[in-house]
């Protein structure tokens, strides 16, 4: 079955989907955007989505597209025409089509909005969290505010491909203070000597991830102590058990930083538990 796109207010092949060169998003990156996770035919999270859309929105000050409600079932009309079962929808609002200049374009601009859907295959990600995965460190050298979940992703980019080049699949950016951030497209995790779980406090020095905060919820159901707060390199060299958290990878562990074997060099039981008590705990809605 051919892929199908919303673009502005028409469902198109895929193929065929474009917006105009004069979007504000191909030219400036002025836009954000979201990625959500379908397992089992239920939309993950997509409340706790839609609230992060709106703050990005809001901090950006780009209008919203149409109301949320309407969002909602274009979202839904989209994964059912591209069947989507398993697999994720991308969301992107830009501020819209105008002459290009850097100042904003005239009130009333309409803002431009995408949607698209693909299918996943599960047995991959199950493969991923049974061996684990690989990681490099990288300085950060984004702008301030990551809290925004920007389409200007060009450093993200380059830190990941950096990664691929070096046989790994996620980079952990490192602060001027040799303290952990987050990865190019996930938040990070360590566990201590003691089974604490620690993760960078989400303010403005990171994206505060959906997963992140639905794994709070799941920790807590878990009765396992979570702790927010700054942890440097050589913690999560020393961590029991180091992973990441993102909408389509859920949590993914991390056997190996820049060649050196995290513990054992082999998936913690921790992140196991965490992963099989996710679904039970996060938001479902019917596609």
């Amino acid at each position: 079955m051919p892929r199908i796109a919303y673009v502005n207010g028409r469902y198109v092949p895929h193929s065929n989907a474009m917006v105009h060169v004069e979007d504000r998003g191909y030219q400036f990156a002025d836009g954000v955007y979201e990625v959500c996770e379908i397992r089992h035919g239920l939309i993950v999270d997509l409340t706790r989505h839609l609230n992060r859309l709106d703050r990005s929105l809001s901090e950006l000050r780009i209008a919203w597209p149409m109301s949320r409600a309407a969002l909602t079932q274009v979202i839904r009309e989209t994964l059912r025409r591209n069947h989507v079962r398993n697999g994720l929808f991308y969301l992107q609002v830009t501020r819209g089509v105008a002459r290009r200049d850097h100042v904003f374009p005239a009130e009333g601009t309409p803002p431009s909005i995408v949607v698209t859907a693909k299918s996943t295959d599960p047995s991959v990600i199950a493969k991923k969290n049974a061996t684990g995965i690989k990681a490099i460190t990288v300085p950060d050298n984004r702008w301030d505010r990551v809290d925004i979940k920007s389409v200007g992703l060009l450093s993200n980019a380059l830190a990941r491909q950096q990664a691929k080049e070096a046989g790994a699949q996620e980079a952990i950016y490192i602060d001027a203070d040799g303290m952990v951030k987050e990865g190019a497209a996930t938040n990070v995790w360590i566990v201590d000597s003691d089974g604490k779980l620690l993760t960078r406090p989400a303010e403005n020095g990171i994206l505060r991830g959906i997963t992140r905060t639905t794994l709070i919820d799941v920790a807590a159901k878990l009765g396992l102590e979570i702790v927010e707060r700054k942890f440097s390199v050589s913690e999560m060299m020393a961590a029991r058990e180091v992973f990441i958290t993102a909408a389509t990878s859920i949590c993914f562990p991390v056997v190996s930083i820049d060649g050196q074997a995290i513990a054992n060099g082999h998936p913690g039981s921790l992140s196991q538990n965490i992963r099989e008590a996710f679904f039970d705990v996060a938001e479902k809605i019917a596609i």
